[in-house]
């Protein structure tokens, strides 16, 4: 019988998490990335409208799979939420362009709230590693 182990992944520059997680966890060839924010790691500022908040959330999922020695590409699956199903069809356009042809399982749905103040849109993905 051999032991798995699992491992925290983190990526210089991303702001700490808001609670008691990890910015992301690997297990054997699995990255399971929590939902990050529109925060973004060089001003520490977040973006402002729904396509700035998703290029920047997608741009901080990124960093933090490609810490992992994953990519978009290798993304299996997202959750996105949304604070206002009226920007699901501007958040989609971003997500799309991001993704580039690839298209990972997903969920979105609508939330009432989010951690940070103004934020209106988080995802999170699992990926694999190559």
């Amino acid at each position: 019988m051999t032991s798995t182990k699992h491992e925290v992944v983190t990526a210089p520059g991303l702001p700490k998490p808001v609670g008691p997680y990890s910015p992301a966890m690997k297990l054997e060839s699995l990255l399971f990335v929590s939902g990050q924010a529109a925060t973004d790691p060089a001003t520490g500022k977040q973006a402002e409208g729904i396509e700035a908040q998703t290029e920047q959330v997608l741009r901080n999922l990124e960093r933090i799979l490609v810490a992992g020695g994953s990519s978009l590409q290798h993304v299996l699956r997202c959750g996105v939420f949304l604070t206002d199903m009226k920007d699901f069809r501007r958040m989609n356009a971003v997500y799309e362009r991001v993704f580039a042809g690839h298209r990972p399982a997903r969920t979105t749905v609508q939330v009432s709230a989010l951690p940070d103040e103004g934020l209106m849109v988080e995802i999170d993905c699992v990926a694999y590693v190559p």
